[in-house]
């Protein structure tokens, strides 16, 4: 048996004993308090147990509490534990209809936070992050490390737009590349979507190389303007304003393609869901081997007496009376 925060015990033990020592020596504190004319006027009835040993009471009960916060543990020495997951590679979409707003507050923070909640879902998955416009790049190597990730997601703002045609036969090829040595070759990727001309070399490339495509497509059928760096609508040639709106094909490609799809809504199931698709799909693969310090917690016992004895030594305290004076009420 030891302690976890020994420091903490022998920080409150030394002025506990003092304490308990001056209440236990100290037999006219009344008296040293009060005026005697006042303790003739104020008697304590119905005592149910003597001072003397509810004092004891109350002070074994702060003792056991004070053992309690300095948390008694039986160490049982360290483990090794093999941790399993996947290995997932992300790509978060920076085209120029990513600033659309008609989810709030746009696309791309939108998608942002469902990679978070996703990032949550898989704690023990190692994940890669890319993002991709016209011309893909690694944001993050494959970890384990979410609050890293999240950090990396975190500081993808509006510069990192770009206005150029998305090219998702890059983005493939990239994928490929990463995923090469691999074993299931996951892709999730985080888009508004793309027209079925832009996905056909991008199917050809994730069937030659065996990967499964999970789509997780945000903004609406109804769509929004297309905004530029200042925030203001983009027009066509012909004067009117672009609208880009979801478009669902890369859903479908993702279904073909032996992985899944998801509309992305407000809250965090959707997330949760799809994560819990792909491990009920896959098996998992050792990510190697932690040691980890095990040891069991006793301090609910101490806390539990504590609490015990508290209440009896509360409990037992006498009711304060007024004492009628001679020839009349006080």
């Amino acid at each position: 048996m030891e302690f976890v925060y020994p420091y903490l015990f022998w920080v409150m033990i030394v002025p506990f004993i003092l304490f308990a020592v001056l209440v236990a020596t100290n037999k006219e504190r009344l008296s040293r308090i009060f005026d005697e004319k006042v303790l003739e006027r104020l008697s304590a009835a119905n005592e149910s147990m003597p001072q003397r040993l509810r004092n004891i009471i109350l002070f074994t009960g702060i003792f056991f509490m004070i053992v309690a916060m300095a948390r008694p543990v039986v160490d049982k020495g360290e483990q090794t534990v093999e941790v399993k997951g996947l290995t997932v590679l992300t790509a978060l979409d920076i085209s120029g209809s990513m600033r659309s707003k008609d989810v709030y507050p746009n696309r791309l923070e939108f998608a942002k936070k469902k990679m978070d909640a996703f990032f949550d879902a898989m704690p023990s998955d190692e994940v890669g992050v890319v993002a991709f416009a016209y011309a893909p790049f690694v944001l993050a190597p494959f970890t384990s490390d979410k609050a890293t990730l999240k950090m990396i997601i975190d500081g993808v703002d509006d510069s990192y737009i770009n206005m150029g045609s998305t090219d998702f036969s890059a983005l493939g090829t990239l994928a490929s590349e990463l995923l090469e040595q691999k074993k299931p070759k996951i892709l999730v990727v985080f888009t508004d979507g793309g027209d079925e001309k832009a996905i056909a070399g991008f199917a050809d490339i994730l069937k030659a190389n065996h990967i499964d495509l999970y789509a997780v497509l945000v903004g609406t059928k109804k769509g929004a303007p297309v905004l530029d760096e200042n925030g203001k609508p983009m027009k066509q040639k012909d004067g009117t304003i672009a609208i880009t709106q979801r478009n669902d094909a890369l859903g479908a490609l993702a279904k073909a393609n032996g992985g899944a799809y998801v509309i992305a809504g407000n809250g965090n199931d959707d997330m949760k869901q799809l994560a819990d698709v792909i491990h009920a799909k896959y098996k998992m693969q050792s990510q190697g081997k932690v040691k980890v310090h095990q040891r069991s917690e006793y301090f609910y016992y101490p806390l539990a007496l504590g609490l015990l004895f508290l209440l009896a030594g509360f409990s037992s305290f006498p009711r304060i009376e007024r004492r009628k004076k001679e020839g009349g009420a006080v």
